[in-house]
Parts: C-alpha cells; sequence; structure tokens
C-alpha cells in the first residue's frame, strides 16, 4: 500500500524572532517493511543554513537555521510512502520463549546486545518507578511468554488510559499520567514502555503516523490524522516487534515509521530554540491518504 503524508506545522510569534535553530524528524525510515519514495521539506522563511544529519539511531534529521527576521514559520513536509504489513509479528506470536528467560538473556550478554540494553535504561521520558512495575506486574507471571506479558499489558494500558487530546503536555510525567488515568498516543506509549523497562525488557520509542479512517457514512476531515506514537519490544532472534497501546493492536500497513528512539525526546517532529519575547501560537495538519 503506497501513502502520501502531508505533515505541515505553523508558528505564530507575538513578538518578532530575530534567529530561531530547529531541528525536524520528518522523513519517513527506510525499513524492510518499508520504503520511503520521495520526501521534501518547505520551509518559509527559508533557511540560511540547512542540513540533514542521520542521527545514533539511524533517523533522517534536518537541521535549520534563520538569522532573519521573522514573525512566523512555516514548515510542510510532503512525503510518499510504500508500506507493507509486518512479518515479525506472526513470528513472535508463535514463539514461546518466556519473558524472564528475554531479560536474563539480555542482561547476561552485554557485550552481544549492546544497542539494545540501552533501552532497559532509564531516558528522559521513562523513568525508574516502583510505581509503574507495580502496576505492569500482574501482566508477566513466571509462566508468561513475552507476547502474552506484551498483549496483557497493551490491553491493560489501553482498558486504563483514557484517550483525552490536550489533557497532557510534551512535558507531563509518565506518573502523572498513571496517576490522572488521561493522556494521548504518546503518554500511552511511554507508559507502556517504562513497564517494560520496569520489569527489565528492552522497550523503545516509534514515532510516525497511523491512517485513521473516518466513521461509516462521514468524510474524512483534512487534518484529522496525526502524528502517531507507538513502542517496540525486542525479541531475541525475532527483532523488534511492535504494539500500538493507544488503539489496543498490533501495528499494520498503515501504521507509517518516522523514528524510533528512547523516548519522545530523541524523535520529536520538531524541536529547537529561537531568540524573541513574547508566546507563539502553534498550529498542526497532519493527512494521510492512501494512493489509489
Amino acid at each position: 500500500m503506497q501513502y502520501k503524508i502531508r505533515h505541515t506545522t505553523e508558528y505564530r510569534y507575538q513578538e518578532t524572532v530575530s534567529t530561531g535553530h530547529n531541528r525536524l524528524c520528518l522523513v519517513p525510515l527506510n525499513l524492510p517493511e518499508q520504503k520511503c519514495l520521495s520526501s521534501t521539506v518547505t520551509i518559509d522563511p527559508t533557511p540560511d543554513e540547512l542540513t540533514y544529519r542521520t542521527d545514533f539511531f539511524g533517523n533522517t534529521l534536518l537541521f535549520i537555521s534563520i538569522y532573519k527576521e521573522h514573525g512566523q514559520l512555516e514548515i510542510e513536509s510532503e512525503s510518499l510512502v510504500d508500506r507493507k504489513d509486518p512479518i515479525l509479528a506472526g513470528r513472535a506470536l508463535s514463539s514461546p520463549v518466556f519473558w524472564n528467560d528475554v531479560k536474563d538473556h539480555v542482561s547476561g550478554r552485554v557485550d552481544e546486545y549492546a544497542d539494545v540494553i540501552q533501552y532497559t535504561l532509564p531516558s528522559i521520558h521513562v523513568p525508574c518507578s516502583e510505581e509503574i512495575r507495580k502496576f505492569a506486574w500482574d501482566c508477566f507471571p513466571e509462566d508468561a511468554t513475552l507476547w502474552s506479558g506484551c498483549q496483557a499489558l497493551m490491553q491493560k494500558i489501553h482498558r486504563a488510559i483514557e484517550f483525552k487530546p490536550g489533557f497532557t503536555t510534551v512535558n507531563t510525567p509518565v506518573e502523572s499520567v498513571l496517576k490522572s488515568r488521561k493522556g494521548v498516543c504518546q503518554d500511552l506509549a511511554h507508559l507502556m514502555i517504562a513497564c517494560l523497562r520496569n520489569v527489565g525488557l528492552p522497550a523503545r520509542y516509534v514515532s510516525g503516523y497511523i491512517e485513521t479512517m473516518p466513521p461509516p457514512g462521514k468524510e474524512k476531515l483534512v487534518g484529522s490524522d496525526a502524528s502517531h506514537a507507538w513502542v517496540a519490544v525486542y525479541f531475541p532472534e525475532i527483532g523488534w516487534v511492535e504494539f500500538d497501546p493507544t488503539n489496543n493492536l498490533v501495528p499494520s500497513h498503515k501504521h507509517i515509521t518516522v523514528g524510533f528512539g528512547r523516548d519522545y525526546f530523541d524523535v520529536a517532529p520538531i524541536k529547537g530554540i529561537i531568540f524573541s519575547s513574547g508566546k507563539q501560537n502553534i498550529a498542526v495538519k497532519v493527512d494521510v491518504n492512501p494512493v489509489e
């Protein structure tokens, strides 16, 4: 399935900005089940400096700097992606490996799993927490396979946390999300990752998009799609297997991956600094449309 993705972000500044630096993570990845056929990023005003780089995790980043005075900033990314259904989930489903064995296997082979072990450690948005560990613990009885434990945890989070846009911000601690039982996809992903890491399992944050379908008989609204976040868990001898706690499902060809890292901080679509005073207003629209 091919998808055309348009991601538009508009900043309106209360006071003139003299200088701005931003890091963009908007280009879909090339993966065994996903190919980015084309991608363009249009920026107004035109940056004085623009550099593409590949980060530590393999994500494509764009760094821009604007030194001219400006009162607004518009960033539009357009991509064409060919996406297939992941095949690793089927192998993970039939895997008999127990979650405790995975924990011991990874932690006991530091040299072999150096790239994986980093995803068992705390990060900016994923803390060590006894409260979070207790929340996750009943999903991982001694006789649970890694697959059954992850499925149980995904379902528990989906039931426990109400999806409520605007209730949290990018800086809301995951413990607060657990206490309030409200959040958005980023929060549910962080909570699932925190649960997994606090029981000793490697989990990483996946950022991207998902095709959303309108209710029967309703037209699809422009901008109704949004940036999305889900989770990948490491299965030895299989690889990274994905789970979407927001929708309580295993990701399919409708999930388009832009980047992955330890948490949101590593793959925020846009982040940076500006030299100005006053407030700013941000408007974001994302459209994910299948190509006929």
